[in-house]
């Protein structure tokens, strides 16, 4: 019988690795650069929020290592919660994590690829309407996403074995590619009137308010505005750092994971970090940070108004001239099909985990004869073949990042919690700095919650309504159903 089947720990540190960075580096490292700029408005600033985010995430990580080690079970964070708190807080971000941020991000993820095939590709490209359905256009690069969808959940429902080996070789291509690309704009690209520009004014911030597309307004930023700015500008940077936890829902599948994860966040996270940072420290040396929407060209639009925000494809314009676009093209294509792989691998295990306790469809419980949680891979994968059609899932995400924020403030106090709650429990890795790393990460991320609660309630109070929605829909599962006892862990 499938509940008999366990969890193949096939998983490895490199393997573990990959599936981290791999799963971090998208496509927002070429296009976020954009709306940070507008929001900062200085090349100091715009690094110093790459800088800030990277900290906060490899805080998060080294935090969470001590929650890995301690229970290095399928199901990561949804685990953690239900231990620290109780099952309602973990199906509160279960079910978040269902309805939006994992699948909301591989439909992002997929039409990105999409987006970017199409300039190779032009049949492909948003504006082949293919057919109208229900009143939805729906065009070629949409049901080219939903097929790159299909296509990595088939390739993970082969078993995790297959499913690495595609993480592993797409990752490897992006790091060597991201790597160059970096080589390449501060070797080459580096050009002296962005320089100048950049340096002239490299900490004078200020906040371009657009309305329609063009300016509206421009705030100087200095004391609590300026610090307002800096956390309103860190939402497109935690996005694009966001997933290096997704290893912890594949924690059954890895040898020695009490050991395995904490080293693989550590060493997966930081390296993101720096590429990250240094990635932008080449924009600053190729492009202009200030610049005009009005303008026809590359350095004088800056990286504030790259077209459609594709910063990475304007700094390739200046390395390499006409060959730019299909150059980035090829690049993301590559970042973001690797990217979807890790997420689609790690996002069905929590459904799984789930579904053992009562609290998602039954059939989501069991184990294929590959040994992964093939139903919950296809329910994930429908889901978010829908958010395509949809074309909401940019939105949704932007609704649940203040959520996100304040689960990953739970997750991080429940080390507190669970210290008091379980104090013999066996702790091979404990919380780099206990207590005070782990309380700045808390306040940190609650800190930049409510910075989004004031400056952008459109955003923060829909994604409210998300979570709480779930409330009713736990109580109504869990009379329903019954929890799965038997251990499939492995």
């Amino acid at each position: 019988m499938s509940e008999q089947r366990e969890f193949k720990r096939d998983l490895n540190l490199f393997d573990s690795t990959m599936i981290i960075i791999g799963s971090m580096i998208g496509s927002g490292i070429f296009i976020v650069s954009a709306d940070i700029a507008r929001t900062v408005g200085s090349p100091g600033l715009l690094i110093l929020v790459w800088v800030i985010t990277g900290l906060v995430t490899l805080i998060g990580a080294l935090s969470y290592g001590e929650l890995a080690g301690m229970m290095p079970h399928a199901g990561g964070i949804y685990v953690y919660l239900r231990e620290a708190y109780s099952p309602l807080i973990a199906f509160l971000f279960g079910w978040t994590l269902f309805l939006v941020i994992q699948t909301g991000t591989i439909a992002a993820v997929a039409v990105a690829f999409a987006k970017f095939s199409g300039v190779l590709f032009p049949a492909v490209g948003e504006t082949n309407i293919l057919l109208t359905l229900f009143g939805l256009k729906i065009s070629a690069a949409q049901i080219l996403a939903i097929a790159s969808i299909a296509v990595l959940t088939w390739v993970n429902l082969r078993g995790v074995r297959t499913g690495k080996r595609v993480q592993n070789s797409f990752t490897v291509v992006k790091i060597a590619t991201l790597i160059g690309f970096i080589g390449l704009g501060i070797i080459l690209g580096a050009n002296t009137p962005a320089i100048k520009a950049n340096f002239a004014a490299f900490w004078k911030g200020s906040w371009t308010h657009l309305a329609g597309g063009a300016v509206s307004g421009v705030t100087p930023l200095s004391g609590l505005m300026l610090l307002a700015a800096i956390g309103a500008a860190m939402v497109g940077s935690l996005f694009s750092s966001d997933a290096w936890y997704g290893i912890t829902y594949a924690a059954g599948e890895i040898k020695n994971p009490r050991k395995t994860i904490p080293m693989s966040l550590l060493i997966g996270t930081a390296t993101v970090c720096v590429l990250y940072v240094l990635a932008n420290l080449a924009y600053i040396l190729i492009l202009p940070v200030v610049g005009s929407p009005e303008a026809a060209g590359v350095a004088g639009r800056g990286i504030q108004f790259a077209m459609s925000d594709r910063v990475g494809t304007a700094a390739a314009q200046v390395m390499f001239g006409g060959p730019a676009a299909s150059i980035m093209a090829v690049l993301i294509m590559i970042s973001t099909f690797g990217c979807n792989n890790g997420l689609i691998l790690a996002g069905a295990r929590v459904y799984y985990v789930m579904s053992r306790d009562g609290l998602f469809f039954k059939k989501a419980g069991a184990l294929s004869k590959k040994s992964v949680p093939g139903v919950a891979l296809v329910v994930q994968g429908v889901w978010a073949s829908a958010l395509c059609l949809s074309g909401t899932y940019n939105q949704l995400l932007d609704y649940v990042v203040f959520a996100v924020l304040i689960f990953f403030a739970l997750t991080v106090s429940g080390i507190f919690i669970l210290r008091r709650k379980k104090p013999d429990a066996e702790r091979p890795y404990k919380a780099f700095g206990y207590p005070v790393v782990p309380a700045l990460y808390v306040l940190v991320a609650l800190a930049i919650a409510v910075d989004l609660l004031i400056f952008k309630p459109g955003y923060t109070l829909p994604g409210l309504g998300i979570v709480l929605l779930g409330v009713p829909v736990f109580f109504i599962w869990r009379a329903l159903a019954k929890p799965v006892k038997e251990n499939a862990e492995g």
